[in-house]
């Protein structure tokens, strides 16, 4: 009898040993499978094909990016070995827009911190968003009168403009020029949210005369302290991009502002160590059109996929190459007379710090 129950004792062991093998190796293929952070920050380059974005703000992708340039009259690129100054060419003439008008309202020209990765996707650091193409951070700090060398873009800080203890903003910094250069990113009908620390949101509330409408557009969150968050709503020729919620139509100033001076947003986080969003996704998380727009080919250069306005093309895959086929999503194709890479008609205008260790 004793034998028995050994023998069936280690039976049992050897068969839940099966099955715990036949577990692991069913887990081997996702657990092996790349990391879609990795496999878009790989792509030094865009997809060449018509202009759209696919999924939401923080699950997706976008084609037929364009660069910014490096420098303009009215702005500079922050951080460039980041390679992220990518986005839809709405959003790139946007953010030329903005430079130019800004500097007429008397703001020195924009520092442009991250916009996209070259095809989108999730960053191999830092955002949860950005990546469909429709997002951009532009620093709270005004353009010196003097180009920046690659090296000091790459070194220099921005300016914190809020106290982290009080997280109100340090009234000494701020100027009229700040609430001008958000009122004025406000302006633009594409614009549907404009992300800023909480201080900075209760300055404009505090602040403000006249016109307040344009204050609904621009929404309190985490971070944000030395730079604001644009963000542009799902553009013509994107049936696959996804919107978000809109926003109150009141000013923002009232009860949902006055939660973040309590001290519930700032409690810490009780599971710090768990991993974001962006370092689990795989290409399985992602719209499955993502995987045709990360081997999609690219243009032949960076300089030939950067956006100059006008009239001109400003990329191919190759020299003689035809124009690429759209990609499709859910049979609605951008028409190729849209196709990024062709003349960009003027249009009427062009996350941040990551959450602390919080809630």
């Amino acid at each position: 009898m004793k034998t028995a129950m050994r023998f069936g004792g280690t039976s049992l062991r050897a068969a839940a040993l099966g099955v715990l093998a036949l577990a692991g190796l069913a887990m081997q293929p996702a657990a092996a499978e790349e990391r879609a952070k990795d496999l878009f920050g790989a792509r030094k380059l865009p997809a060449v094909t018509a202009a759209q974005s696919i999924g939401f703000y923080s699950k997706g992708c976008f084609a037929g990016g364009v660069a910014i340039p490096m420098d303009g009259p009215t702005w500079e690129v922050m951080r460039p070995s980041r390679n992220r100054r990518w986005g839809h060419p709405a959003l790139i003439a946007l953010i030329e827009r903005l430079s130019r008008d800004a500097t007429a309202d008397g703001w020195p020209g924009l520092l442009i911190g991250d916009i996209s990765q070259p095809r989108g996707g999730p960053m191999t650091s830092g955002h949860a968003s950005h990546q469909i193409g429709l997002d951009a951070d532009i620093w709270l700090t005004p353009m010196p009168s003097r180009p920046l060398s690659m090296a000091q873009r790459e070194s220099i800080s921005a300016t914190l403009m809020v106290d982290e203890k009080t997280h109100l903003v340090k009234d000494a910094l701020w100027t009229p020029a700040h609430t001008r250069l958000l009122r004025r990113a406000a302006s633009y009908p594409q614009v549907e949210r404009i992300l800023v620390n909480p201080g900075i949101k209760k300055k404009l509330c505090d602040t403000v005369r006249g016109d307040r409408t344009w204050l609904r557009k621009v929404r309190p969150f985490w971070g944000h302290d030395y730079h604001f968050h644009m963000r542009i709503g799902c553009q013509p020729g994107s049936p696959g991009c996804k919107a978000q919620e809109t926003t109150p139509a009141d000013d923002g100033c009232g009860k949902p502002l006055a939660w973040w001076f309590t001290q519930e947003p700032w409690r810490p986080n009780k599971n710090p160590d768990a991993p974001k969003a962006r370092d689990l996704m795989t290409m399985a998380n992602l719209p499955r059109e993502c995987r045709a727009v990360l081997d999609a080919p690219g243009p032949v250069s960076a300089e030939a996929a950067t956006y100059r306005g006008g009239s001109a093309a400003v990329a191919a895959s190759e020299p003689e190459a035809a124009p690429p086929p759209p990609i499709t999503t859910g049979g609605n194709a951008l028409p190729a007379s849209m196709n990024a890479f062709t003349s960009t008609p003027e249009i009427g205008v062009p996350l941040p710090r990551p959450r602390p260790p919080m809630n």
